[in-house]
């Protein structure tokens, strides 16, 4: 009867170690899907991507830094829409009409993947009249329709934040005609624009009412990086497409933990999931049964 009940302990402990492996790579953050090119942790994803962006306690983070992870280069990722290649991001500091403060400087990093979406307004707001950004020689900022979003941020009660009463004229607003597909090392230097803020508008609805306009940093991103067949391959077999530290060479990472350059097959990947709880279940009514005969062999 002791070498039934060894067995039996034995298969127990078996099973809780394959299903309580814990993943290297995450198929979510919070609440955003996760897919390749992006990942969770650094060697998930593409290389180009990891450097930039990670998982922080269920917060998707972009950084525009690849040096340094500090809190002052983090924009939070608000979304990932994989159809249309876009991110979305949020700085911490950006102005909405809620809530406007000094927004300190907005920069894109080098060695970035990403490039600023054409649909992103920025509005530079509590600007000096001496700002090199209404100078008379240049043609900064937009005066035709960039005047009404001007008009709708000040129309705000959030301006007070910055010190600006509610309605206050507009010409210390500029909106900012950039040049679209603008990538690696795009900086908004608002120190130097004298400007005390900023805000970015990805999404306007219904233009006439700025609490529902949508405030983030739309960012395009080339979804071609290497999308090779390992990397499908992988895909197929339950694994997440990444890299090896070293040579950021491929590497397909298994929901146990087990890293393969080819995929999850044969790696021990079946004790996780729904083919592993269909596996466990089976062994452990064989188990039963076995432990179930002997025990009447042994009553006769």
């Amino acid at each position: 009867m002791s070498s039934v009940l060894l067995l039996f302990s034995i298969h127990i402990l078996l099973v809780q170690k394959g299903s309580s492996a814990a993943p290297t790579c995450q198929t979510t953050c919070g609440t955003i899907p996760i897919r390749y090119p992006f990942g969770t942790a650094y060697g998930c994803g593409h290389p180009a991507f990891s450097k930039h962006m990670k998982c922080n306690l269920g917060t998707l983070e972009y950084y525009s830094s690849t040096r340094t992870t500090s809190n002052n280069n983090a924009y939070t990722v608000s979304s990932i829409d994989y159809a249309s290649s876009t991110v979305i991001i949020i700085d911490p500091l950006m102005s909405n009409c809620t809530e406007m403060k000094n927004s300190g400087s907005f920069t894109l990093g080098d060695e970035t993947p990403f490039t600023l979406a054409k649909e992103n307004i920025f509005v530079l707001l509590g600007c000096s009249t001496t700002s090199p950004m209404f100078d008379s020689r240049e043609d900064f900022c937009d005066t035709g329709s960039g005047s009404r979003v001007c008009r709708g941020m000040y129309s705000c009660r959030g301006v007070t934040g910055i010190g600006l009463p509610q309605n206050a004229p507009i010409s210390t607003c500029c909106v900012y005609d950039y040049p679209t597909g603008i990538g690696l090392g795009y900086s908004l230097d608002l120190p130097k624009l004298q400007c005390s803020s900023y805000a970015s508008v990805y999404e306007f609805g219904d233009e006439g009412e700025p609490m529902k306009w949508k405030f983030g940093v739309s960012l395009n991103y080339n979804d071609s990086y290497n999308y090779s067949d390992a990397c499908k391959d992988c895909e197929a077999s339950g694994g997440f497409c990444g890299f090896a530290s070293l040579d950021e060479s491929f590497s397909c990472v298994c929901n146990n933990g087990v890293n393969t350059t080819t995929n999850c097959f044969g790696q021990g990947n079946a004790l996780s999931g729904t083919m592993g709880l269909k596996i466990q279940t089976m062994l452990t009514i064989g188990v039963i049964n076995w432990c179930g005969w002997m025990m009447f062999l042994q009553d006769l």
